[in-house]
């Protein structure tokens, strides 16, 4: 719990309102729930809970006998209490797949036609679920508008996303898994951190953008792992396999499968084994007359990402292309199904002149299934290939980072004027700021 109790006004009491308030009243802070629906309003008043959920009843009671949590339909009242407001209003999915701003849009009309007389400052916290972009582009341009007021220098504005089950709400809410504050400015976050800074877990500040756009990648993260542990369930099952031990030993790996090891966007994926065990498991499955619809989609997904690269370079037409790294992988000199030698073949069939370097890779050294690929794949290997990455550097005008090898780091730094840097692996982190000459494949 912060040192200082902060004044609250919450606004919306569905879910994660009611849950928020019930919470941070039992942290000590004053706590004033604002719904236009009087039966929530009195219900919580009463000490009872609108919503079913795990300990929020108790919690409620106890916060209205404290006198640290009530409710109440009076927006302005509210607003003329707190310090802070959270705007916990649902956004429901319209008939095409978007969502619906419309509450949260009222609600912000709402805070910035009380902030027009309210002389001290008050932070503007949006908890609900928003595409990004909506609080810069939707939201504070309406709380400006309604105010007359300065986003920023007048008021504050963060983007609190929630990270609560159903069912264990409270308890996620004192033991988060992190706490995310996406901050318009350092006072802005200030507020906000201060109330939050008692509970476990890192305490993340980052822009209103990013905090917008982790809450999608959570719930569509968590979408794919129930897909993925049921495709595996039906194909398991069809073959006389116990799917849940397949996936409590799979689980049992941190280091790769649980891990952030995979999750760093960037190129795409190639090697001996991803492509080849992919279509041995969709083949399977077609045989089984299974439809696997996630694990059919990932090599034509994949396969995207090549062309990407591709449709990003014909922009230089004309230019010299040099790639930095042939192999699938930084530190192998494995060909197989390296998806840069996809690239690399299409841009010579679209007249590029282009030249490899990768230390790994020696033409006279390769035999066995490299060799084989490589006379296959690209038999004019070795006419292509440079001898030092600073020569490849010089002689190029677009480099092209295909792996995560130190020594392409140093050779790109500084970064070379009057050239272009592709990076396909976000070899540069942070990525260089303010550069015209660096782009990144995915960021």
């Amino acid at each position: 719990m912060s040192n200082k109790p902060s004044r609250i006004s919450i606004f919306g009491m569905g879910y994660v309102g009611c849950v928020s308030g019930a919470c941070l009243a039992s942290l000590g802070h004053k706590v004033i729930g604002v719904e236009p629906n009087r039966t929530k309003v009195d219900l919580i008043n009463s000490g009872r809970s609108p919503i079913v959920e795990q300990d929020v009843e108790a919690l409620i009671a106890k916060g209205v006998a404290t006198k640290l949590y009530h409710a109440t339909d009076d927006w302005r009242a509210a607003i003329a209490e707190t310090e802070v407001g959270l705007v916990c209003v649902g956004t429901p999915s319209l008939s095409n797949g978007s969502i619906d701003l419309r509450y949260v849009r009222r609600v912000c009309e709402q805070i910035g036609q009380a902030l027009k007389t309210r002389n001290a400052y008050f932070t503007v916290v949006i908890r609900s679920t928003i595409i990004p972009g909506s609080v810069e582009t939707v939201l504070i341009p309406i709380l400006e508008r309604e105010s007359g007021l300065k986003a920023g220098v007048d008021f504050g504005v963060c983007m609190n996303p929630e990270f609560l089950r159903e069912g264990t709400s409270v308890h996620d809410f004192h033991h988060p898994p992190k706490t995310v504050i996406g901050e318009l400015n350092s006072h802005s976050g200030d507020v906000l951190a201060a109330i939050y800074g008692g509970l476990p877990g890192p305490l993340i500040r980052t822009s209103i953008r990013v905090a917008e756009m982790v809450k999608y990648v959570d719930n569509t993260f968590h979408a794919i792992k129930v897909t993925f542990a049921n495709e595996i369930g039906n194909l398991s099952k069809a073959l006389n396999i116990d799917s849940h031990q397949v996936m409590d030993i799979f689980c049992q790996d941190t280091k790769l499968n649980l891990s952030p090891y995979y999750l760093k966007p960037g190129f795409a994926f190639g090697g001996s084994c991803l492509p080849k065990d992919l279509r041995a498991m969709t083949h399977e499955a077609r045989m089984l007359d299974i439809d696997l619809p996630l694990l059919g989609s990932i090599l034509e997904s994949n396969d995207l990402q090549v062309l990407k690269v591709v449709q990003r370079l014909m922009r230089h037409k004309g230019k010299a292309l040099g790639f930095l790294g042939l192999s699938f992988k930084g530190g192998t000199d494995d060909l197989r199904e390296s998806p840069i030698v996809e690239v690399i073949e299409a841009m010579l069939g679209k007249g590029f002149t282009v030249q490899i370097y990768d230390r790994h890779v020696s033409i006279a050294r390769l035999m066995g299934a490299n060799k084989e690929y490589i006379e296959k794949e690209i038999p004019h290997l070795s006419r292509l290939m440079c001898a030092e990455a600073a020569k490849l550097v010089a002689e190029s005008d677009v480099i092209i980072v295909t792996n995560k090898e130190a020594e392409f780091r140093e050779v790109l730094t500084p970064l070379p004027k009057g050239k272009t840097v592709i990076d396909l692996v976000r070899i540069f982190s942070p990525p260089p700021v303010g550069a015209d000459n660096y782009e990144g494949i995915c960021w």
